[in-house]
């Protein structure tokens, strides 16, 4: 019987000559570069709108004083007045007016979707309510200054409300923000884990008193962030405030009257017939940055306020 001698070695298995190592595949790599491609173009498309603001601005606060265009009280670029605060006051008035009518209806619609409607009653309810989100915004500015200003006008009198004012721009604002608002707060309430509901019912809670008390609570962070969202998409509405809210600007915190906001002037002014690089033209890009500044300190506030509740509900 042959005798298996110390240094006589095992073969080795089969499978170890079989490579293991992952070849690079050249589909994975074309979609990584194109993936990559657009993040960059969307980077490179901000810095450079806020290049070109702040260059175009810097041309205008040459000519105008910088505390002038802050703290002044009368926007009348005629005789050389540049105060934007009439601009910001009517910009804020009707913001205001559309989140008192947002926010209200769209937390109710939420959690109605959320935790009362019925899976075949959501089916037909949330596309339904879409539809408002894709009605073209001058549609939302006719129907403010035809229907809203009439209805004000008839209850208020006519001597009370102005054929162009805030309150309907705001108004009519307010309904086109409803589907962002419900839409993104339905998708919070519903993402509060099942648990807090069950114990809340344990507890003796009414549905009522466990949507309001524990589900609202729990989903704050993504509540605000719908909230702001929808300020921001207020702050930077056009074509209805162009149409409704009024082409004067007007220091006047009555709604029922007209006033101009920032992006109404910024349309007024670039299609008309001013000189390129004169003080007139340049000041729609010192108000493109000054709404540029605010949206930007909307979406801090609101990524500190998700961070903050998140790390308190996770």
């Amino acid at each position: 019987m042959a005798s298996i001698t110390a240094n006589e070695t095992k073969p080795e298995p089969a499978f170890t000559s079989f490579s293991l190592s992952r070849h690079p595949r050249i589909g994975e790599a074309l979609i990584q570069g194109f993936l990559f491609f657009c993040a960059a173009v969307s980077i490179l498309t901000t810095i450079g709108i806020v290049y070109v603001l702040v260059k175009e601005s810097l041309l205008f606060f040459k000519e105008v004083y910088l505390t002038e265009f802050i703290f002044g009280i009368k926007w009348q670029p005629m005789i050389g007045s540049f105060g934007i605060l009439p601009l910001v006051s009517a910009t804020l008035m009707t913001t205001s007016i559309a989140m008192l009518i947002a926010i209200p209806l769209g937390l109710a619609v939420a959690i109605y979707l959320s935790e009362y409607a019925t899976p075949k009653a959501r089916s037909y309810l949330k596309p339904t309510l879409e539809v408002l989100a894709g009605i073209p915004t001058v549609v939302y500015g006719f129907f403010a200054l035809t229907f809203i200003t009439s209805a004000l006008r008839g209850v208020f009198g006519n001597n009370v409300v102005d054929i162009y004012n805030t309150a309907s721009a705001g108004i009519a604002m307010g309904i086109l923000i409803l589907p962002l608002i419900s839409s993104m707060s339905e998708d919070a309430l519903s993402a509060v884990p099942r648990s807090l509901r069950e114990g809340a019912y344990a507890l003796g809670a009414t549905k009522l008193e466990t949507a309001v008390l524990v589900v609202v609570p729990a989903a704050i962070s993504g509540l605000a962030a719908a909230f702001i969202l929808g300020i921001s998409r207020a702050i930077g509405e056009t074509m209805i405030v162009a149409l409704a809210a009024g082409a004067g600007p007007n220091l006047t915190f009555n709604p029922f009257k007209g006033a101009e906001t920032m992006t109404g002037y910024i349309v007024r002014i670039s299609g008309g017939d001013l000189s390129y690089d004169s003080t007139d033209y340049n000041s729609i890009f010192a108000i493109g940055l000054v709404l540029f500044l605010i949206t930007l300190v909307l979406n801090i506030i609101s990524q500190r306020i998700v961070r903050h509740f998140r790390e308190v509900y996770e």
